[in-house]
């Protein structure tokens, strides 16, 4: 029987949190992990290296590198053959996670369709449709336009999975309005849409979409407010790209003084369990 792991990403060390919050959240997402019986395994490049599973001074290590480069696709062959120290985007991970044969990663947010700029769309997306590895996630991060985000995914090809729910989550809010695909109440509905993907050899992985825990959900008007005073601080400024999203969260943070901080901490860890009990039961380990 394989040992079940979970792929989990470094940019959310690098560019989600500052210091030292974002080293406190990426041990306790390990930890929730090893506590719901699997095993965590961060992904990064340091110095050109790719890393499977980063141990507690890698960790620390690149919670402290400044210069460390979010990572999409387009970017590993850089980090990689200029020798330098890169974070992994969702993409990036799935991709690293598929060829070392990690099937389950946890996430907070995917990326997607950025409100105001339809072009702007994440190679998340494009990844999630083409490599077999299924993501669990709150959704889509809220301040981007998520019924293209989602109407995108479909195109695709992509199933949204509502786990515990008929609706796909609004990342901070438990409710988006929006339909999931279909809806899965325990780590062996997920597992039965995965395997049987799998048998027909469709391509790409499966969106698993986790609301945040209800003590610590962000009231929806709350959120959009914020989102949408963040979005018109962006583009005032002209900031858009890779540097929208750390930018935007930054302001919603403060926005909301600190509200939509503990919502991200607090779905990032309930993500990983729930990530560690569908990678239990894919491995065939029973569920206690």
């Amino acid at each position: 029987m394989a040992e079940p792991v979970v792929a989990l990403e470094s940019t959310l060390i690098t560019h989600g949190f500052a210091p030292p919050r974002n080293l406190q959240v990426a041990r306790e997402m390990e930890q929730a992990v090893r506590d719901a019986g699997a095993q965590p395994a961060t992904i990064a490049v340091l110095q050109g290296q790719v890393k499977i599973g980063l141990t507690d001074d890698e960790l620390a290590y690149l919670a402290q590198a400044k210069a460390a480069r979010k990572c999409s696709l387009r970017d590993l062959g850089i980090v990689i053959g200029l020798g330098l120290d890169g974070s992994t985007t969702v993409a990036a991970t799935m991709f690293l996670a598929a060829k070392h044969g990690i099937q389950v990663f946890a996430t907070g947010g995917i990326g997607g369709v950025h409100r105001g700029h339809p072009f702007d769309v994440s190679a998340d997306l494009t990844e999630l449709s083409r490599t077999p590895v299924t993501v669990v996630c709150a959704g889509a991060k809220a301040l981007l336009d998520l019924p293209l985000t989602f109407e995108h995914l479909e195109t695709l090809g992509v199933p949204v999975i509502g786990y515990g729910s008929d609706e796909i989550p609004a990342f901070y809010s438990r409710s988006s309005g929006l339909k999931a695909s279909v809806r899965a109440d325990t780590p062996q509905d997920v597992v039965r849409i995965v395997r049987a993907r799998r048998a027909l050899k469709l391509p790409g992985g499966e969106l698993v979409c986790v609301p945040v825990p209800r003590e610590a959900e962000l009231p929806a008007d709350v959120a959009e407010a914020a989102i949408a005073e963040a979005q018109h601080r962006a583009d005032a400024e002209g900031i858009a790209g890779p540097d929208a999203t750390p930018f935007m969260l930054d302001q919603i943070a403060r926005l909301t003084h600190g509200a939509s901080v503990r919502a991200n901490v607090a779905l990032l860890l309930n993500n990983a369990r729930v990530a560690a009990e569908i990678a239990r039961a894919l491995a065939g380990s029973p569920l206690t």
